[in-house]
């Protein structure tokens, strides 16, 4: 094993770092304390789903965690109740499966709130690669594999660049085609980059820039829009940073 590979584990969660130890004790904390801020607007957001289209107002979706294995992430139900679980992975602009108070949570990132929970349980990081469906399990191949080295998060640059990441898709592609061949591999390559050299200042930084996103402002990220005869795998990223702040 070379150096360079030796030095990168040491930065890969589950393994007895000082770091990891630090990050996790600010995880706890961070989970803990949002979680007791954000009860009374969580029970309103609850109520208020139950209002339009009754229960359950939370579900649990299987997502891949650390090292792959697959943990129930939780989440402020956006959908129709009628929905079910057959239906596109992706949630799309003006997606009919979304009822109203679905839109406004998916404008906000509210219904990511019960995710604090999994953080307390220890399923999530307050920063780590977003975790995906199993839906998208055949796409870890390759250096990608690495990307689950790293526990999940809610907050990272792949999220925070991201962040309008259902405008990116153009009409005239299959989505979940061009997520597998064009936004999945982008995502990757900016976690591959940031976390195998983050820092604990790093880390609270992308929570910055997160809480930021979430309120409007996020960092320019170009996509070169394929036209109808080239296809989605055309479609290339001409910058965007992860570089730690």
């Amino acid at each position: 094993m070379d150096e360079n590979r030796s030095a990168a584990l040491l930065f890969k969660d589950g393994n007895p770092s000082v770091g990891n130890l630090i990050r996790r004790s600010i995880d706890l904390t961070l989970a803990g304390t949002a979680l007791v801020i954000f009860i009374p607007l969580m029970i309103l957001v609850a109520a208020a789903i139950c209002c339009e289209s009754g229960t359950p107002s939370i579900f649990s979706q299987p997502r891949l965690g650390l090292r792959g294995r697959v943990f129930c992430m939780y989440k402020f139900r956006k959908f129709r109740r009628d929905c079910g679980t057959n239906g596109s992975p992706l949630t799309m602009d003006n997606d009919e499966r979304l009822t109203l108070i679905g839109k406004f949570l998916q404008k906000t990132k509210l219904d990511e709130l019960p995710q604090l929970w999994n953080i307390i349980i220890g399923n999530m990081s307050i920063v780590g690669p977003r975790p995906e469906t199993l839906h998208f399990k055949d796409c870890f191949n390759g250096d990608y594999e690495e990307v689950l080295d790293y526990k999940p998060g809610i907050f990272g640059p792949s999220q925070v660049l991201f962040r309008n990441e259902s405008s990116l898709f153009p009409s005239h592609v299959d989505p979940t085609e061009f997520y597998r061949s064009t936004i999945f591999p982008a995502k990757a390559k900016i976690d591959l980059a940031y976390y195998p050299r983050r820092t604990i200042v790093s880390d609270l930084c992308w929570i910055l820039r997160g809480i930021v996103a979430v309120f409007g402002y996020v960092p320019p990220l170009y996509l070169n829009a394929p036209t109808e005869s080239e296809g989605a795998t055309d479609r290339k990223i001409e910058s965007c940073s992860a570089t730690p702040p």
